[in-house]
């Protein structure tokens, strides 16, 4: 949520000309929280990369030392919904900046100065 407030906050003036140019609230609000599934999707995939790493690495380490009953396994319905919550997550923790900037004044906007 601290980076999509940070991302409205930078990008105030570029909220204030896309308003400028006919934009809804509607627009802006779809934009930043489909920016915020994203980025929460793309959390996901390094959280599954590293998950997968780490079990097979256990695993490894494990049928090194003869412990042969640990065995590490993912199914496509686990990594798919990993995947999905992720992007549910990022898109909710988005919500309430990405409906500030839906909200903000087009001339406030222009005015901005960071």
């Amino acid at each position: 949520m601290n980076t999509m407030y940070t991302s409205v906050l930078e990008r105030t003036k570029e909220i204030g000309i896309m308003k400028a140019i006919g934009a809804r609230n509607s627009d802006i609000l779809a934009i930043f929280l489909i920016e915020s599934g994203i980025l929460g999707l793309i959390g996901g995939v390094i959280g599954i990369a590293l998950g997968y790493g780490i079990g097979k690495t256990a695993e490894f380490i494990a049928v090194s030392s003869g412990v042969t009953i640990l065995k590490v396994s993912y199914s496509l319905e686990l990594i798919v919904g990993a995947l999905i919550f992720s992007f549910l997550i990022g898109a909710a923790s988005g919500t309430f900046p990405a409906i500030e900037a839906s909200r903000k004044n087009p001339v406030d906007s222009l005015r901005y100065r960071r």
